[in-house]
């Protein structure tokens, strides 16, 4: 494993913790997934990560089912810390040393995100999990994702998907959708492609961090997204 990046951040859906439930966690994904990330966290990169939490609650949809938006996305934001635990957990029985860091008050469960602080866990090059999204409402784990890896100064976002890239239809259901291997942000927001919301794209091309879209099925699918191989598509400003 040759490492192109530095400093990552890994953006993981809270569906993606699911495996083959409708609902919850599956025990078996997180450890697979803590064992991706721990092999990468051993070649050399310091690893920061957000994770959603559409796994346990989806509050734009329960927004739009009529409960109020600012409390749907607040217990949004508990859910990612709630997957944001069962992923330290996970990490630190693997011998990582772990921090949580949300960007909601909750300080008896993990640390409060304060900028520096966050840095000084990289420096000790811990695993850092930012949950509880901005802290703020209206906001996607995306955005917050392409926050954090901003401030964080990352040298790539990489999401995983359950598709291997960016494609210009769904691919689970049109045959004869085409992969781009790279595009550039302008290209992603112009064809509003549903790869991240246009908040986050614009973020990130703000600050020149390209973001990498890969499918995380497989052993081997994150180590091979740090090392620029396999199939992915890399969003970035010129293609």
């Amino acid at each position: 494993m040759k490492p192109i990046y530095k400093r990552i951040l890994l953006k993981l859906s809270g569906e993606g913790l699911m495996g083959d439930k409708n609902f919850g966690m599956s025990a078996e994904v997180i450890m697979r997934l803590a064992k991706q990330i721990k092999n990468v966290k051993d070649s050399g990169v310091q690893v920061c990560l957000v994770v959603g939490g559409g796994n346990i609650f989806r509050g734009a949809k329960e927004a739009v089912n009529g409960m109020n938006r600012t409390v749907a996305d607040q217990i949004g934001m508990l859910a990612t810390v709630m997957n944001a635990l069962s992923l330290q957990n996970a990490l630190e029985s693997l011998g990582c040393e772990v921090r949580v860091l949300s960007g909601i008050h909750i300080p008896d469960v993990c640390e409060n995100y304060v900028y520096r602080r966050a840095l000084r866990h990289l420096e000790k090059n811990r695993i850092i999990i930012f949950a509880g999204g901005t802290g703020n409402p209206y906001f996607t784990t995306d955005t917050g994702a392409a926050l954090r890896a901003s401030e964080m100064q990352c040298d790539a976002l990489l999401k995983a998907t359950q598709v291997d890239g960016v494609y210009d239809a769904d691919p689970k259901t049109n045959p004869k959708a085409q992969r781009f291997s790279a595009i550039s942000y302008d290209e992603v927001i112009a064809k509003q492609l549903k790869v991240m919301d246009t908040t986050a794209v614009a973020l990130a091309r703000e600050n020149n961090i390209p973001i990498i879209v890969f499918a995380q099925s497989g052993e081997q699918a994150l180590a091979d997204a740090v090392s620029g191989k396999g199939n992915f598509t890399i969003i970035k400003k010129e293609v």
